[in-house]
C-alpha cells in the first residue's frame, strides 16, 4: 500500500511527506495565483461565481459586499501554503487552509484548461501542448484528495 503524503498523526495534527520538488512547487504556485486574484482575469470566474444566477442585480450586490472578504480568505490560504510548504507537520487549521488553497489553484488552472466535469479523467498525451498544465492539475487534484482523506480520518476517530 502506498504511503500517504498527508496523514493524521497521534498528536491530532497532520504529517506531510512530500518530496523537495513538490514542496518547491507548492511554495511557488500561490504567488502566481496571488498576482492574478485582484484582477478581472476571466480565469477567475470559478473562484468567484455569481451568487444568484437568475438575478444579476442581487449577484452584483453580493459581489460588491463580499468580494473583498472572499479575496482575503483566498489570499490567507495561499499564504499558509507558502509558509508551510517546507513543514513536516501541519495543524488542522493549516491543513484546512491548504484545502482551500488547493481548490483555488485547481479551479483557476481548470478554467484556463477548460476542464469540465463531463471530461472525466482526461488522459494526458505527451504531445499535447497543455500536457504540463494537465499534469499539474492532476497533481493538485490528487493532493487535495489526500488532504480531504486526512481530515476525514480525524472525523472518523472522533
Amino acid at each position: 500500500m502506498p504511503v500517504r503524503r498527508i496523514q493524521r498523526d497521534r498528536d491530532g495534527g497532520y504529517r506531510l511527506r512530500l518530496p523537495a520538488e513538490e514542496r518547491e512547487l507548492l511554495r511557488l504556485l500561490p504567488g502566481q495565483l496571488r498576482e492574478v486574484l485582484p484582477t478581472a482575469d476571466p480565469s477567475l470566474r470559478r473562484l468567484f461565481p455569481p451568487a444568484y444566477t437568475d438575478d444579476s442585480e442581487a449577484s452584483d450586490e453580493f459581489r460588491r459586499l463580499m468580494r473583498d472578504e472572499l479575496l482575503e480568505g483566498k489570499l490567507a490560504a495561499l499564504r499558509v501554503v507558502e509558509e508551510t510548504a517546507g513543514a513536516d507537520h501541519l495543524s488542522g487549521e493549516q491543513l484546512e487552509a491548504w484545502l482551500g488553497a488547493l481548490e483555488s489553484l485547481r479551479l483557476f488552472l481548470g478554467t484556463q484548461l477548460d476542464i469540465s466535469e463531463e471530461m472525466g479523467g482526461r488522459k494526458i498525451d505527451s504531445d499535447d501542448p497543455d500536457a504540463p498544465a494537465l499534469a499539474l492539475y492532476g497533481y493538485l487534484s490528487w493532493l487535495q484528495e489526500e488532504a480531504v482523506e486526512a481530515l476525514s480520518a480525524s472525523l472518523d476517530s472522533g
